[in-house]
């Protein structure tokens, strides 16, 4: 009798789906979304939660397609991406395709529905992860900073979801989570340098894994943490933070910190995975507390 596990025809599909639309990545944007609303909105609707969360996950998840369509020829040369439902030959371009442009359609209309303005931001940010992030990759470093801009708007689009409004507080919103993408994205490009350099992808500022490079890093990791204590001084409108939180938010920004200057001074794969896990931490924990910080006013 074989021990061989048997896969379903339905599991690999399932499987697959889930891998065209990064599903874990999906759910991580949902949560920024999701978070930004329960800061914006003075009375939480859940039905809105519920569409933020559906339409968010299918802008992401047809961004997600549309860019393992284009980049299928360069995926089958990585190690991390060649078994994918494209290069893997699990899947035509075509049903990818068709995929993402119905995931585009509904990810509008179901955010449209939430209000205009969030469905036009949601618009505008599978435009330029699609249309400009993606070509530049194999081009320019110049590229993250591209992309950064799509990756901020998450945050973002949670308040303007919940406010139907784009001011002072989404804006700060967003420039958190755009200064955070940089020591994220580079300590990702660091740690997968070689793979990435199979497919041409230029993700690294300098273009090598130096000082150079580690010092940017430190940089914008300080400039992300200081973005983010921003609203403990009161200047952004209805976002605030109490000063209790703002210390949190240090401590949890040091701790990313100690990361990235641990990466200069090793300057190895094994440095830069740790900083790109405590990025992950510091945004999902920051906006945690941001949350928790309002709710918490709100019942004293």
């Amino acid at each position: 009798m074989s021990n061989t596990s048997v896969h379903t025809p339905s599991v690999s599909i399932l499987s697959d789906f889930k891998e065209l639309t990064k599903m874990r990545l999906a759910i991580s944007v949902v949560f920024s979304s999701v978070a930004g609303y329960f800061l914006g909105a003075e009375v939480v609707d859940f039905v809105t939660v519920l569409l933020l969360a559906i339409g968010g996950y299918f802008m992401v998840g047809a961004s997600n397609a549309y860019n393992q369509i284009i980049e299928r020829d360069l995926d089958v040369l990585m190690d991390r991406t060649k078994n994918r439902p494209i290069p893997g030959g699990r899947m035509s371009v075509n049903t990818a395709f068709t995929i993402a442009s119905v995931f585009t359609i509904l990810g509008l209309i179901v955010l449209y529905i939430i209000n205009p303005k969030t469905a036009m931001f949601g618009a505008i940010s599978i435009f330029l992860y699609v249309s400009v992030y993606t070509p530049l990759k194999t081009r320019t470093p110049l590229s993250v900073f591209v992309g950064a801009f799509p990756g901020a708007i998450p945050f973002m689009l949670g308040w303007v979801a919940a406010t139907n409004e784009f001011s002072i507080e989404p804006g700060t919103l967003f420039m958190i989570q755009f200064f955070w993408q940089f020591p994220h994205f580079w300590a990702i490009g660091w740690w997968l340098f070689d793979d990435y350099k199979k497919g041409g992808f230029f993700m690294l500022p300098t273009g090598k894994r130096d000082k150079g490079t580690a010092v940017q890093i430190i940089l914008y990791t300080i400039w992300t943490i200081l973005v983010s204590l921003i609203p403990v001084f009161g200047v952004t409108g209805k976002l605030y933070l109490t000063p209790v939180s703002g210390v949190i938010i240090l401590m949890l920004g040091l701790g990313m910190l100690y990361y990235a200057f641990n990466l200069y001074n090793k300057r190895d794969a094994k440095a830069a995975k740790k900083l790109m896990f405590a990025s992950v931490s510091y945004i999902t924990l920051l906006q945690i507390v941001y949350v928790l910080d309002k709710f918490i006013r709100g019942w004293i």
